[in-house]
Order: structure tokens, then sequence, then C-alpha cells
């Protein structure tokens, strides 16, 4: 490999991160443009009047992802990061006043859903083992290769997946599939919530995002020590040592292509060439304002879109026993909380509330810390 290669990563975000350590490792020569004065994109914290907070994404899972990275480069991810299993997913509270403390065990979690919803702990587990199989047979397919190259749709994997696709995998809604498995409206409501992680409508979004409750509910929920931004924290690092290049407050105006290639990105009025762009921007941005291609912009522009949230931080000097790290309070009627969103398009007067408690876990390790003398 000609290590005088040069590759130019748009964004530092945590796509960014990784792409510019797996190149850095692989003998490229990597430099990351980002915006702002900050790694990390959205995954990013802030501190204020005395309270420190993530300001992005609070759920972590599937932690391989990040060891992957560090066995690549061939560091001691211990030197920069540490994280530990959740014992509870989360805390749900419904409106009629039940509460269910989601185990991170999947038979025990059966059996509180048993217990505390009057589900069949027989239909939790097979539910499970079912969107389990759902993963592994097809959800990992389509996440690591192409959709876009030929050879992803005729490789032998891609067709043994296609043999276990069902009917009501992609012919029936989130709600319909979870409907004909669960007898109780809390357990179905649960498993509808899955459909929001990636911003659809359960009512309208195929039963194959029942693979989702897999990530949670059979690998398990983690909480990384210090944090989310221990994250971003630790991968700017990683990326440092194995030679990536940064570049704070210096955003690409465009990207530079000729005849279909990708040739280089205009930075501060000049050209910056290199063999290979990649773009860890949003799709919109990128095709109207990088590529300046109207048309594509357009396309994606009145493509439906999927819901968001209204996100508050709040610095409370008061603990909540009922509480742990992931809270949910869902609305009364979902149905309607989603036909106001998606249909509608305003929020509904009743909406179901994500509460995210950090402190909940670094109080535990800050006392133990405390007890063994550290």
């Amino acid at each position: 490999m000609d290590k005088n290669k040069n590759v130019i990563v748009i964004g530092s975000g945590v796509a960014g991160l990784a792409a510019a350590i797996r190149l850095s490792v692989q003998g490229y020569s990597v430099s990351v443009y980002e915006k702002n004065d900050y790694p990390g994109g959205k995954l990013s914290a802030f501190k204020t009047n005395g309270f420190s907070f993530d300001a992005g994404p609070s759920l972590f899972t599937q932690p391989q992802n990040i060891e992957e990275l560090f066995e690549l480069a061939g560091e001691p991810m211990q030197n920069y990061f540490e994280y530990s299993k959740v014992d509870n997913i989360c805390n749900y509270f419904y409106d009629n006043g039940k509460i269910l403390n989601a185990n991170a065990n999947p038979i025990l979690l059966a059996n509180e859903m048993a217990e505390k919803l009057g589900e069949n702990p027989e239909t939790v587990t097979k539910y499970l083992k079912a969107s389990k199989a759902l993963y592994n047979n097809i959800g990992k397919i389509f996440l690591t290769n192409s959709l876009h190259k030929r050879k992803t749709w005729f490789s032998k994997q891609i067709l043994a997946a296609l043999k276990t696709v069902k009917y009501s995998y992609l012919f029936k809604s989130l709600n319909s599939y979870n409907s004909s498995k669960f007898k109780t409206p809390e357990a179905i409501q649960l498993f509808n919530r899955y459909a929001t992680y990636n911003g659809s409508n359960p009512y309208k979004a195929p039963g194959m995002l029942s693979l989702i409750p897999h990530l949670e509910m059979n690998e398990g929920v983690f909480y990384p020590t210090g944090g989310m931004i221990s994250i971003t924290n630790a991968l700017y690092e990683l990326a440092k040592k194995v030679g990536a290049k940064f570049y704070f407050n210096t955003p690409v105006s465009s990207i530079i292509h000729n005849d279909g290639k990708i040739i280089g990105v205009v930075v501060n009025d000049k050209n910056v060439f290199a063999e290979i762009v990649i773009c860890n921007a949003d799709v919109f941005f990128t095709y109207k304002n990088l590529l300046n291609n109207q048309q594509k912009a357009k396309q994606i522009l009145i493509q439906e879109r999927s819901s968001s949230a209204i996100v508050f931080y709040w610095g409370i000097k008061k603990e909540f026993a009922d509480l742990c790290l992931h809270n949910i309070f869902f609305s009364k009627n979902y149905k309607a909380e989603f036909d106001c969103l998606f249909k509608q398009k305003t929020m509904y007067t009743d909406p179901t509330v994500y509460i995210n408690i950090t402190s909940k876990l670094e109080k535990v390790k800050r006392q133990l810390e405390k007890k063994i003398g550290l």
C-alpha cells in the first residue's frame, strides 16, 4: 500500500473518528477537517452552573465496535476507555400506574413482565430469541455490507438471509407484528417504541424493526465511565495516536469533483487534493452545499421526515430513588401521539418522555472509589 496516499475526512463525528482510525492504521495519511472547535459532532458535552451534561446520544450498546478499533490499532483500550454493563436496562412508567424495571437478564426480564404486566414469560423469551435470530441472520448482513454494490445482493450470505425473511417482517407494521405476539397493551407499547430508534412510526414501520430489541435486551446496555463524552475522547486520542491529523474551526466549503470522481476539497478558499474523501456530514447538506447537486438534494428533501425530540438539560440538586440511568414515561394513547407527529405534524399534548440521569452511575463509581481508597 502507498503510505503517501492522502485521505480527507469531513467531520469528526464518531463515524468520522472511526474512519480516521481505520485508514490511519492501514497506512493512509489522514486529515480530518472539522467546523467546530471540538471533536465528536453530536456526541459532545458541556458544563454550566456546576452541572455537566452529555449533549447527544445517551444509550450505549455494542461496545465491541469500540473494542475493535483499539484492537486494530494495537492499543490497550483500558488506557483510554472503560465501561460497565448496566443491571437495569430502563424503568418504564405507564399511565395506568404500572411500572416495569426492565432487568438486563432476559430471563429475569421475562419474569418481571409476567409479574408486573401480566405477560406470558414464554412469549417474551420467544420474542427475544426471534429478535436475536433476525438480527444475526439479516441485520448484521445489511449493516456490514454496501447495498449499492451488486456483489452484495448476489452473495451467499444475502441469499441465505433472504430465506429467513418472513411475511410479517416486511408486510406487517411493527405494531401489528407486536400485537400478534403479546396480549397486554403495555408489552406492545414497550416493543413498539423501538421504531423510534431511527425516528420511525411503529404503526407504519415494518415488523423487521423487531430486531432492534436484541441489542438492548439480549446483548445488553452499557455505561461508559465518565459519561458518553468519554467515547468521543477515547476515539479522538486513539486517532491522534495512530497518526490522523485534525484541523478544527476549519469547515470544508465544497468537495472538488470532476466527471464523477472526487479529487479533493476546498478549505479556506484553497484546494486540498486527496485520493479519497470521506464525508461524515448530513447527506442533504453534503449534496446541496458541498457537491452543489441541487437535484439530488431536492430528492432527499422531499422524503418523509423521521420524528425527532425536544431536549431539555436540567441540573437538579435532588435525587429520585424511583429513577435509574434510563427512564421512559409512556403517553396514554401511543397511536394518537404518532398520528399527531406524522399526520398533523405537531407536538402531542401527552408526549412520551425519556429521562436520562448520568449521575446515577457516576455517583456509584465515586462511592466505590472512595470505599477502596482511590
